[in-house]
């Protein structure tokens, strides 16, 4: 891939990095204030792009006017906008549908107005669905790269090779295979929160406005225009590697105006930060760190000032921007239930924030013979030995760089099942379905452990209407042959006992008394 050449489409590409690389962090809940920041800064981006895209047009159609051979490079105006036009909206339909399928923004309870606070910026089910099950981010993937070709095909067949790599839109279709995903959507979109899919797609259109501005600006240069087409609308922009950082650490950031001519102009950039000058590499950009103290929200004013190529005036440009501080923090928690349940896989996750999870060792201590593994998804898988008794904790102790906690856990028995027959516990059931059963079987209910317990035996006695009770043992859930025989003489008024009911379920060493049930026969 070539490295792009306008400071602006450089600022973009490390903002795109800088998300995904957000996004490969097991981090804490307050990183979606980075995906907002970088979010606003996109949508800031295609608004100075628009702004100065939207000049071209006519004085590329004016300068055609110099001679007859340039009246092609005139009619290819309006389709180099209708292109960009179509899969802008086409992106921005995908958001909407995004944004509304996840419940829409937050409305504030007490004014009534809608905030920019989005009600599901967690939601991945969304994503997932909408762009990788869908194949909606498939579609989007076949868009960009038929979009490209069209933007392509309106440069000259020799300037082809010279100028194509400059048009920003593109799709990395290797990564996601050396990764080993399904696809390139399930790389970029798979369980993705809404909040942090929002400035992949800005991205994309970004990668869009930059296309139609380098087939605009390559017209323009056809028709001798260049000089007579100036960027005349900035915006500061922060274009940090971290918006969250951790407390001892430096915070680091790109400031540069997004709408810069160029290493060779000779508008004379000059750009400070809190009154501060930084000094100005060849590209436009200089480079503002500051030491991350007290925890919190830290905010800084960028000033960036001037020359203006059209009036030779000093024009100054000012934006404040906000980064958040934080301590290096452990959260461990058990996937389905807050204890641990003996016989079963109990899935946990543990995140540091601030860590990379390569370095992040996990292991158990403490009671309940407690064993922890780590799976291939990053995950955890805890399996337990022995019920802890009061003030008795299984732990789950977090070692990484700066970090030493643990965290404590109960160990249980799975709970007792229920034995039924047929779908009942007891109570009326008429001669025909109850000779149709087989036997008892053991239920777990409200159990969110994918476990099975097993029915040991049980005592069935049959009570005739006015004659002597009949008794028969049991092994196991199903009927055995005496048993099954007292079943097959089931008549109405009879009354039948199941007793001394016993299950096994996983982790148990010997069997466990469960519920006793009644029949009367209709």
């Amino acid at each position: 891939m070539a490295i792009p050449k306008e400071p602006r489409q450089i600022m973009i590409n490390i903002m795109y990095l800088v998300l995904t690389a957000l996004l490969a962090l097991n981090v804490s809940a307050e990183i979606f204030n980075a995906f907002k920041t970088v979010d606003k800064s996109m949508v800031k981006s295609n608004t100075a792009l628009d702004d100065a895209n939207r000049k071209m047009p006519a004085a590329i159609k004016d300068g055609a006017k110099k001679r007859a051979s340039y009246a092609t490079y005139a009619e290819r105006v309006d389709p180099t906008t209708q292109y960009a036009s179509e899969l802008y909206n086409y992106i921005q339909e995908i958001i909407d549908t995004m944004i509304t399928v996840s419940g829409g923004y937050i409305v504030d309870s007490e004014t009534g107005e809608v905030t920019e606070k989005l009600k599901g910026e967690k939601d991945k089910a969304t994503t997932t669905r909408l762009l990788v099950m869908n194949d909606r981010g498939e579609e989007l993937k076949a868009k960009i790269l038929e979009y490209k070709e069209k933007f392509v095909g309106l440069l000259d067949s020799a300037d082809v090779e010279k100028y194509s790599h400059d048009i920003a839109l593109d799709v990395d279709d290797e990564t996601w295979k050396k990764k080993k995903k399904k696809s390139w959507s399930e790389m970029n979109f798979g369980h993705m929160p809404v909040q942090a899919a929002l400035p992949i797609l800005r991205k994309f259109q970004n990668d869009v406005k930059n296309s139609e501005a380098t087939i605009l600006n390559y017209l323009a240069t056809k028709v001798g225009t260049t000089t007579d087409v100036v960027l005349d609308q900035f915006t500061v922009v922060s274009a940090a590697k971290k918006s969250y950082v951790i407390k001892g650490e430096q915070y680091e950031a790109d400031i540069f105006l997004t709408a810069f001519a160029g290493a060779d102009s000779k508008t004379g950039i000059e750009i400070s930060v809190d009154g501060r000058p930084l000094p100005v590499d060849s590209e436009g950009r200089a480079k503002y760190t500051a030491t991350a103290g007290g925890v919190g929200i830290r905010k800084y004013t960028a000033t960036i000032s001037m020359k203006n190529p059209v009036t030779d005036s000093i024009q100054v440009f000012k934006n404040e921007f906000e980064y958040e501080v934080g301590e290096r923090s452990v959260s461990v928690s058990a996937d389905k239930m807050n204890v641990f349940y003996i016989g079963v896989d109990n899935p946990v996750t543990v995140s540091a924030a601030g860590v990379p999870s390569n370095q992040v060792n996990v292991s158990m201590s403490g009671a309940g013979g407690g064993n922890i593994s780590r799976k291939s998804d990053g995950t955890f898988n805890v399996t337990v030995a022995t019920p802890t008794r009061k003030d008795e904790y299984a732990y789950v102790n977090v070692v990484a760089p700066g970090l030493n906690e643990k965290r404590e856990f109960r160990v249980k028995n799975i709970p007792n099942p229920v034995a039924k027959l047929s779908s009942s516990m007891g109570g009326v059931m008429s001669s025909g379905e109850f000779k149709a059963q087989r036997g008892l079987f053991a239920v777990l209910e409200n159990f969110d452990f994918d476990a099975k317990c097993e029915i040991l035996g049980y005592t069935l006695v049959r009570v005739p209407r006015r004659q002597d009770p009949q008794m028969e043992a049991n092994k196991g859930g199903s009927y055995n042959a005496q048993p099954k025989s007292l079943v097959d003489q089931a008549k109405a008024g009879d009354t039948y006992y199941f007793e001394n009911v016993k299950a096994k379920c996983p982790g148990d060493r010997a069997g466990r008394d469960i519920n006793q049930l009644v029949f009367k026969i209709n």
